[in-house]
């Protein structure tokens, strides 16, 4: 009984977590996603995410963990929690239950359902220069997923870029390093390569 009543604790613990978690979802082609960057602490098991400040302490990670940016609550409340591709990995689940981080096809899907790279960045960028840096061009998000430039935080704990540029990680590999997608205030955008290190902001996609 002891063991039942404890499992049934664990459950609640895990669902109280979870139903702290407040997204929009937006409809864009066949896919649903968040219309925010996520901002949780927990895994979907109910494990906690360190969050990590110490500059010597995070270029040495190869485990989960996570921090706002320049360590400042400021910046989540806004730009949500930068992540490094530990977490993003971690078989205890990043995503909320029915959710999943996207793969690198799956971002250039919602990118080529909207246009032209070009077209695409302007449509899935928060418009005006509140949390852009002007001139934040072509910006009209008249998709509502409403992209916002969180920066981010490199392989060796530096911040950077907030208000120019939003990297989301992807769940895709190429050999030791980790695809991400960008844009920035001038309107480029597009996918490369990261040292997993890195922390950057994450998107969910609707499984």
């Amino acid at each position: 009984m002891k063991k039942i009543l404890l499992s049934l604790l664990a459950l609640l613990v895990i669902s109280s977590l979870h139903a702290q978690i407040n997204f929009s979802v937006v409809k864009i082609g066949n896919q649903s996603w968040m219309a925010k960057n996520l901002d949780v602490d927990h895994y979907r098991n109910g494990d906690p995410i360190p969050e990590v400040k110490d500059p010597y302490a995070w270029p040495m990670l190869t485990t989960g963990a996570w921090c706002y940016y320049n360590n400042d609550t400021a910046n989540g409340k806004i730009y949500g929690k930068l992540y490094n591709w530990y977490a993003v990995n971690d078989p205890r689940g990043l995503a909320p239950a029915g959710w999943h981080i996207p793969s690198d096809s799956e971002w250039t899907t919602l990118e080529k359902s909207l246009g032209s790279i070009s077209e695409a960045v302007g449509k899935l960028k928060e418009a005006g220069t509140m949390h852009w840096k002007t001139p934040n061009t072509g910006a009209n998000n008249s998709s509502g997923w409403t992209g916002l430039p969180g920066g981010q935080r490199s392989q060796i704990a530096y911040f950077g870029y907030v208000k120019e540029v939003g990297y989301w990680w992807t769940s895709s590999e190429r050999n030791t390093l980790a695809l991400i997608h960008l844009m920035d205030y001038i309107g480029l955008a597009g996918g490369t390569i990261s040292d997993k290190r890195f922390g950057y902001s994450v998107r969910c996609v609707r499984d």
